[in-house]
């Protein structure tokens, strides 16, 4: 794994092709089958994060394999006192939102005593003893700030947000989510041994990208959901000062924002963007957005129809140069054989070196 690692410091130095990251075939990205049992069951769940991530590690690809704890969205809004649903197969759902004095009370809790934490730091152990070293874990979920503030306290912080008299109380709100964050964030690091300002993180898959000057990942879903305004005033700086012990971050979304992606391109603390829905977008757009503030995207990326894997991979290259962009392609269209996926990781190191 060390050869792959050393081919991401390459790349994040400007040096050698671009990465990608093919799917090993057969194997779903995503695994809920029994699912309730391994949320309680740290070696349940890790038996089958090690069965996802095992045959990355001699799949032509440029992902490291990698395992987390997979607790869901509410894993940091528990620590503050959230409740939360598992139903059949399903990932957790939070329950009702939490009252204001509820939030504040939350301020400064010891994360580290958390159950969903001690969940997780036993999987981190498991995975100490039991790891052969070619399996890297990574982070829980950590969402981001705003995210955070949205599962605590509920759609009220739109009204709030549009209330003058209640602004300040979203800006503590916030404030206390950012303390959230950072404090869950660093312990998370320290269970795993990591630098501050640095990581190798998976985004929920069998396979993970190392980060060599960006220790956090967040994810701002309900930010697609407030104007341009509201983001500059709200979510920017909430990004920006829970990045800063961390050295920066890879940030990810669902939905269509436009404003919102220009903007997280200059954001000098985001490294890298990750897109839920590429298919929203266009593709050469996204591409000259990030080429104008040397941003990385890393992720998947909408195919044509139609498009054969080969047609896809030197389209979007061929994007790659017209714009000047650096990408770490997740690609939506991939081949089941060993063969011709090794051929795809062949043809778009050509074609982006």
């Amino acid at each position: 794994m060390q050869e792959r690692i050393e081919a991401h410091k390459r790349f994040w130095s400007g040096e050698g092709p671009c990465l990608i990251q093919i799917p090993t075939a057969g194997l779903p990205k995503y695994f809920l089958d029994g699912y309730e049992a391994r949320f309680r069951g740290p070696e349940a769940m890790w038996e089958s994060e090690m069965a996802r991530a095992r045959p990355t590690a001699d799949w032509p690809t440029d992902g490291v394999p990698t395992v987390r704890p997979n607790l869901g969205v509410i894993f940091i809004p528990s620590m503050a006192g959230l409740t939360y649903q598992i139903r059949s197969d399903q990932m957790p759902w939070p329950s009702e939102p939490l009252e204001r004095e509820a939030i504040r009370a939350a301020r400064g809790v010891d994360v580290a005593q958390a159950d969903l934490m001690r969940l997780a730091a036993e999987f981190y152990a498991i995975h100490r003893e039991r790891g052969d070293g070619t399996v890297f874990a990574h982070h829980a979920d950590t969402q981001g700030v705003f995210d955070i503030a949205h599962l605590l306290y509920g759609d009220d912080i739109f009204y709030d947000i549009a209330d003058g008299d209640e602004q300040g109380w979203v800006e503590e709100l916030l404030d206390i989510c950012r303390g959230l964050y950072v404090d869950a964030t660093a312990h998370l690091k320290d269970l795993l041994g990591e630098d501050a300002s640095s990581m190798i993180h998976g985004h929920g898959g069998p396979q993970g990208i190392y980060y060599p000057g960006a220790g956090a990942r967040m994810a701002e879903d309900t930010a697609t959901l407030l104007s341009p305004a509201t983001i500059e005033r709200f979510v920017i700086p909430a990004i920006q000062e829970a990045a800063e012990p961390f050295g920066g971050a890879f940030l990810h979304f669902c939905g269509r924002h436009e404003a919102l992606f220009e903007r997280l391109c200059r954001l000098e603390c985001v490294h890298a963007i990750d897109l839920g829905n590429p298919e929203s977008y266009d593709t050469r757009w996204l591409l000259e957005r990030c080429a104008e503030s040397g941003t990385v995207l890393r992720s998947q990326v909408a195919p044509q129809d139609g498009e054969t894997w080969e047609a896809y991979v030197r389209r979007i290259a061929g994007l790659m140069r017209e714009t000047g962009a650096r990408c770490i392609l997740e690609p939506l269209i991939a081949p089941e054989g060993r063969e011709e996926c090794a051929a795809m990781r062949e043809l778009w190191h050509e074609l982006t070196a």
